[in-house]
Formats: structure tokens, sequence, C-alpha cells
């Protein structure tokens, strides 16, 4: 009973907020006026306010900030033993910062080390949670530009990156975050900058603790924006997530962003009810993977599990099987990553679960702005399906996907298992699987977990894998750079291709996007792209190990 109470409270809440945070986005990002601050960094940065870019020069503003942001990362790292308030920890190896730039840059967050031994307090603030804000902002730019696509009218602009960027990540990253900050702070979560406290954790061991700014590092991660956590044992540790409640409100700041953003899509379209058909698509696949993701652990298929009664194993007593379940979905729906409780320990569905949320291109509800493309990307793809069952030019929202529109998309599709089956391939040729803590399927499904988790740009780890190396930081390093910077270039492409186009008039033909039957249409397609991609590589991990 308390498991459904958390599940539907849930619900209930996304539902509330649905209308009025999504509302307010659109504002944010629909408005004409700009206040003092934003007038002063557009001043600075040196662009004008009102020229529209083109999908190219909006591309190549995406493309140059995220390189300036990563290489000034990069140094950050290398120099940490220089800056004030390094509290004495060295300079980051080559390769960790390097895997680390790319991680906080493309919003994985991927973390190969421990936050809290290896990072000093300067590079945590100025470095680590900037990349946190504006990473996620690049995210929600994106989107938003192929919104103005599908809504344009014979145009070639998609509206400017630079204010894109500054409006999101003023108006709705950074006080979301101040407001999540204060209520988790008075729920127990940490926030100071004094080093070399000793205390005594909720498991009784005492350890020696330098402490952070955790409070709104908690903030920042569970509004989908952050992986790894400042003690590295994430929202398992009493000082990042001390009780039930605090849980809950961080499964919903991880999808309070990307279920609103439908909202967004269906008032600047013009057409509240094509909002509310995406978001039932991404309600359909969320509930369907919380359903079977808690009912796997529930069950606890295994010799252990069904001797002691239960799968706690690896999960913290304050939430037990289903609330430490119900976070797994959801950081793995969205592109959170993070965890309160270790994936690697769940029983063998149990932990293929996060990993197929994953590979259904995180889009239920997703990252903050990615997860609403890539649906976006996938309603395309079904209306081109339908087209094909009927004859006729398949056509969404008005414009009509033609080979362009269908190229880029199919692109958009095929990068993900690219990059995630190559890497998990090399690893095993080149015999870097042999860091992984187990061999068999079990070790199989570490190394695709990981390669999986990276090129999705979601940062969670199965765990009982090594991967603090040279090869493993340089090629998660690359799947996150591919993962994230390739769709997104395609998605601009296709921006680009529809906002150029004289909408069609609806006809009889004309498939209706915002019914049942298309939700249900676009939620299977997704669904069978998926498996048709990734069966065989889960048939030899987490399917062949719990079959046995």
């Amino acid at each position: 009973m308390a498991g459904w109470i958390f599940v539907l409270s849930l619900v209930a809440a996304v539902v509330v907020v649905y209308r009025p945070f999504g509302d307010h986005m659109y504002r944010v990002v629909s408005g004409t006026r700009h206040n003092a601050v934003e007038r002063t960094v557009y001043r600075v940065v040196g662009v004008d306010p009102q020229a529209g870019q083109t999908w190219g020069v909006y591309a190549r503003s995406v493309l140059a900030f995220s390189l300036v942001s990563l290489l000034f990362l990069y140094l950050f790292l290398r120099v940490q033993d220089r800056l004030w308030l390094s509290l004495g920890r060295p300079a980051v190896t080559d390769h960790i910062a390097w895997n680390t730039a790319v991680s906080f840059v493309t919003n994985t967050n991927w973390q190969a080390y421990s936050g809290e031994s290896t990072m000093g307090h300067l590079v945590q603030m100025a470095g680590l949670a900037v990349q946190n804000f504006v990473s996620a902002a690049v995210g929600i730019a994106v989107a938003v530009a192929l919104i103005r696509g599908f809504a344009a009218r014979k145009k070639t602009t998609l509206g400017n990156f630079w204010v894109d960027l500054t409006r999101i990540t003023l108006r709705i990253l950074l006080p979301v975050c101040v407001l999540a900050t204060i209520v988790l702070m008075v729920g127990g979560v940490v926030q100071n900058l004094s080093g070399g406290a000793d205390v005594t954790t909720l498991t009784g061991a005492t350890q020696h603790i330098t402490g952070g700014p955790v409070a709104s590092q908690e903030a920042i991660k569970e509004l989908g924006t952050n992986g790894g956590g400042f003690y590295n044992a994430n929202s398992a540790h009493p000082f990042e997530n001390p009780t039930t409640w605090t849980n809950w409100l961080q499964i919903f700041l991880i999808l309070l962003i990307p279920f609103s953003l439908p909202r967004v899509f269906g008032r600047m379209v013009g057409q509240n009810r094509q909002g509310y058909a995406i978001a039932a698509v991404m309600a359909v696949l969320a509930l369907g993977s919380i359903a079977l993701t808690v009912a796997f652990e529930v069950h606890g298929a295994g010799t252990v599990p069904q001797a002691v009664g239960a799968a706690m194993e690896g999960k913290e007593t304050r939430y037990g099987v289903t609330n430490s379940a119900v976070f797994a979905a959801a950081t793995t729906l969205t592109s959170t990553g993070a965890v309160n409780s270790f994936h690697d320990s769940y029983t063998a569905l149990g932990g293929m679960m996060p990993m197929v949320n994953m590979m259904l291109g995180e889009v239920a509800p997703g990252g903050v702005g990615s997860g609403l493309y890539g649906m976006l990307i996938l309603a395309v793809i079904t209306v081109f399906v339908a087209g094909l069952m009927v004859g006729r030019t398949p056509e969404y929202l008005g414009k009509k996907i033609g080979a362009r529109e269908m190229k880029l998309a199919s692109l958009y599709f095929l990068v993900t298992p690219i990059v995630v089956l190559a890497g998990t391939a090399a690893a095993f040729a080149t015999g870097s699987n042999a860091t992984a803590l187990n061999s068999g399927p079990h070790g199989l499904s570490e190394v695709l977990y990981a390669f999986t988790s990276a090129a999705n740009n979601n940062g969670s780890a199965f765990a009982g894998i090594t991967v603090n190396t040279g090869w493993w930081d340089t090629a998660l390093g690359l799947a996150m750079l591919l993962g994230r910077f390739l769709p997104l270039i395609l998605v601009l492409a296709l921006a680009g291709s529809l906002a150029k186009q004289r909408p069609a008039p609806e006809s009889e033909g004309t498939l209706p996007t915002h019914q049942p039957l298309f939700v249900g249409m676009v939620a299977g397609v997704t669904v069978v792209l998926v498996a048709l991609t990734f069966l065989p590589a889960l048939a030899l991990g987490p399917l062949a190990e719990g079959l046995s």
C-alpha cells in the first residue's frame, strides 16, 4: 500500500504542475522582453538578441559554446592543485579530466571517481555545477528550436541560441533549484563549505567526510541534470537523501521539467491537444516501465532473494524495494543518472529495466529537452509508417515528412545504438571487459550498461566494473560526445527543413495525431524499434541471466 501511495502521489503531482509550469516555460522561451541581467549577458557575449539564426548558425553556436566549455573545464581540472579551495587535492589526471569534462558538458555527468576525495570546492562549484545548469539549458534550447521548426511558416530562422540559453538558465533552472535547495535543507540535506567533519552515518560506520555544497548540488542533480553526487554514494547517502519524503521530492524534481515540456510544445504549435498526446505517450511508457521494474524487484527472482524473502541487496533500508525501484526507473527514463540503490545488485530482469529505459532513447519523459525532441523524432517516424500503410505522403502538424526529413530522423535513431553496440564490442575485443567484477551474462550486462549510459548521456552506472582506466575514460568520453552532439545536429537540421515548409492543409486522409490511436502507435513504434535493435544484446546479458 505504501508503494501504491508513493507512485500515485507522484503521478498526481506531475499532473498538477503540467499546465502551470509548462505555461511558465512557454512564456520564458516565447517572450520578447529581456531583463537587465539578460541584456548585460548579451553585451558581454556580443550578440544581438533580436537577430534570428538559421539552423546551421544555431548548431554552430551550440557546438562553439560546448567546445569552449569543454576546454575550460578540462583546464580547470588539470590545474586544480593551484586553485583556491582545492582542499589539498592534486591536479586531476589527464584521462579523468577528459572524461569528466566531456561528461558534464554533454549533461551526462558520469563520474569515474569519488567526488569528495578527488574534487575541491571551487572545481565542484564553478566548474561542475555551472555545467549542470548550462548543459541542461542547451538541451531545452534545442528542443525549443525543433518546436519552432514545426510552428514556423516559410521561415529560415529558429530563434537565437544565446537568448534561449540565457533565459532558460536564469528564468527556469536557477529559480527552481533555489526553491528546491531550501526545501531539501529543511529535509535534512546538508549545505556547508566546511572541511573535515567526522560524522557517523546511518550504517553506524564512522567516516571522515569533507563538507560541501551538497543541498544545492542535490537540487541541481534532481532536476535531471546530474549523475554522480558529491559523496559518490549519490542519493543513497543520508547527507543527500535523508528521508522517504526527500526521496519522493527528488523523483518529482526529476520528472518536473521533461513532463512539462510537452505543454510548451502544444502552446507553441497552437494545439494544446498535441502536447497532451506527446505527454500521454511518455506517461504510458513511463508507467509501464515503473510497473515492470517494481514487479521484478518485489518478486525477487533468484535463489538468495527467494530464500530471504526480499531483494534488498544494494538497497537502502530507509526506502525499501518499491521506492528504490521507482527511483531507478525515473532516473533512467530521464537522463538524470542519480541512484538511491545499486542497479548492479538488482535481480537479473530488474536490472535489465534501467538498461531498457535508456535504450528507449530516454524519451519517457527523457532528459531536459532531449526527451522531448527524441519523442518528436519518434512521432515523425510513426507518421511515416502510418503513411506507408495508407499509401499517402505522411504529414505531422501540417508539415510533409519527405525523404530529407526521414533520412534525418532515421540517422538520429541509429546514432545511439551504433555507439552503444560498437563500444561494447570494442571493450570485449580489446579485453577491457576484464575490469568487470563478474563474468558471463552479468559481466556483459555491466559493460553494456556502461556504454548505454554514456551514449544516452544518462550517467548512472551498473557498478561492479572498474572504469577509471585510460581506455575506459577515453572510450566512454567518445561515446558521450557522439551520443550528445550527432543527434543534436540532426535535430536542428530537421528543424531547419521543417521551418522552410508552407503548412499543408488538413484533409480526410490526414492522420489525427492527437487521438489515442496515435498515442498507441507512437508507443508501439518506440518499443518495436528498440526491441529490433537491442534484443540480441539483451538476450546475451540480462535475459540469459534471468532465464538461468
